[in-house]
């Protein structure tokens, strides 16, 4: 399916033709930081703003200052001085900070389109023909507002966006830092259209609703490509749609940026520079196991190693590495290509997720004749890898002989550092963490205040991890078939768990104790 490249509008326009150069304006003195008073934004219209690229940031003295990238010609200037009644200043100021003046002070939000809207008029009217929804889905309204809801959910460091119908609503939703935070909703109406329209973006089948579809689409947003994969689900109400935000021009975090202290990334670095053997990442769906993998493949590429990863889908793109997507409806899935693979001389094999016993064994007999494969699991620790492997009927010798190491993570929401300050422990929160941990709780601890900056306290999210290092005597409890329970003792005894990893990064003040319990106590009732 060929990928729809659609350009999103959410800066102003280039400046007009004559306007070029600013070598003789005045510049204006942290202007970033700057806070413009409504009063003075109202002095001129947002689409004369939007157009000229140009926007008002003081009124003195009967004299209103504008920032601009370059100089007004006196035809603008004379339209300034009539749409404001004030003389005019101009100073400079970089296009880029005035985007972002004019996207705060000025542009419309998801919020102010749908306030605007009419759900009565004819843009909100529920078309039932076919023909209907694919013109509206083409009417400017509706492209306008999905072109905002995915400009806004980008601004937000949303990684997904939700469009979920009811009998009587929808409900926007942003995932943010890991957690779905509501929005205000389009009209009901609107919703057969809004869909269509996210559909034709990514060359989907507008007439098929009664069955899940997946897309994408291609943007440019502020100079970033952004990937977004879509899926529809049917249900009651009619179709719900998800799309999953990737930005493809983030740089990739080494491990010890993830969060991994200097200690164990030194470990993980020996472990992962070995010619061969298995090494897992694990951590439940969205706990950024295939960011790790990402980042170790960039760590271990050389110009002589041939490096391929097999992936559903590919998420990030690498400098050097081969990647290829599964495509199981053509019957090309993990064990099939990873077969392929071995015939295509690689040195390094990266395989998505291995998700049955076929999988396993070719990616366990690969480890074992001279490859480095890394793959992903989906349990909660990292000895419940082993554990997780014998029950897809993997024999334990093969486990044993292969298996080098196993890196279980999660992802907790990182304080903002700009509103940062000490918080009580409650009772609650209290016996919790020491019921995990095992042991008081001490130490000082710290919260979000909530700022401008993140409003909810929280800003980014870190790794919390456990490295587990096959050791000889781990190898002989694989082979013997030992239970969980033996393995996670013996390698707790050589390890930091990820609960007082947790703990550890709560006492540096970089994440608060609620979410350690959020993200971690469920582990103590296992």
């Amino acid at each position: 399916m060929n990928a729809a490249r659609i350009e999103l509008d959410v800066v102003p326009r280039p400046l007009p033709e004559g306007r070029n150069g600013a070598a003789h304006l005045k510049p204006l003195a942290n202007f970033a930081r700057l806070a413009i008073p409504p009063e003075v934004l109202r002095t001129l219209p947002a689409e004369f703003v939007h157009r000229h690229g140009i926007v008002p940031v003081a009124l003195l003295d009967g004299s209103l200052t504008i920032a601009t990238a370059a100089p007004c010609d006196r035809r603008l200037l004379e339209d300034i001085r009539l749409l404001s009644g004030y003389e005019v200043e101009e100073q400079f100021a970089p296009a880029a900070e005035i985007a972002e003046k004019i996207a705060g002070g000025y542009q419309v939000t998801v919020e102010k389109m749908i306030e605007d809207l009419d759900p009565t008029s004819g843009d909100g009217a529920d078309p039932k023909n076919l023909h209907d929804i694919e013109v509206m889905a083409n009417e400017p309204t509706v492209v306008n507002l999905v072109n905002l809801i995915i400009s806004t959910a980008l601004r937000e460091r949303a990684s997904d966006i939700h469009l979920l119908p009811f009998e009587s609503t929808l409900q926007l939703r942003y995932r943010i830092d890991g957690l779905l935070q509501e929005k205000p909703p389009p009209p009901k109406p609107l919703h057969a259209a809004l869909v269509s329209r996210i559909k034709i973006m990514a060359d989907m089948n507008i007439a098929e609703r009664f069955m899940p579809q997946d897309g994408h689409i291609q943007i440019n947003h502020r100079g970033s490509r952004v990937d977004i994969r879509v899926g529809t689900m049917p249900n009651i109400h009619g179709e719900s749609l998800v799309m999953r935000l990737l930005v493809k021009d983030e740089r990739l975090l080494h491990p010890r940026e993830l969060g991994l202290d200097d200690e164990r990334a030194t470990l993980l670095d020996r472990l992962v520079e070995k010619p061969h053997g298995l090494f897992l990442t694990t951590g439940p769906t969205g706990s950024g196991k295939t960011t790790t993998l990402y980042s170790i493949l960039q760590g271990v590429y050389a110009p002589e190693k041939k490096i391929v990863t097999i992936e559903d889908p590919v998420e990030y793109e690498l400098a050097g590495v081969s990647q290829i997507p599964v495509r199981p409806s053509r019957g090309f899935t993990f064990a099939n290509g990873l077969r392929a693979i071995l015939r295509q001389d690689p040195d390094v094999i990266m395989v998505g997720e291995i998700r049955d016993a076929e999988t396993a064994e070719i990616a366990i007999r690969a480890a074992l004749t001279g490859h480095q494969v890394f793959s992903t699991l989906h349990t909660n620790d990292a000895p419940s890898a082993v554990t997780r492997l014998i029950d897809m009927g993997i024999e334990p010798f093969l486990i044993s002989s292969s298996l080098e190491g196993v890196l279980a993570q999660r992802l907790v929401r990182r304080i903002c550092p700009v509103c940062r300050r000490p918080a009580p422990v409650s009772p609650s929160v209290r016996s919790k963490l020491e019921t995990l941990s095992g042991k008081p709780l001490d130490g000082s601890f710290y919260e979000g205040a909530g700022c401008d900056e993140c409003r909810v306290g929280y800003r980014g999210r870190v790794g919390i991890f456990e490295l587990l290092v096959i050791t000889p005597v781990l190898r002989e409890l694989i082979l013997q078939k030992r239970s969980t329970a033996e393995l996670k003792s013996t390698a707790h005894r050589s390890m930091v768990t990820m609960q007082q990893d947790a703990l550890r990064k709560a006492g540096e003040g970089l994440t608060t104790l609620e979410e350690i319990v959020r993200v971690c106590a469920s582990d103590a009732l296992e």
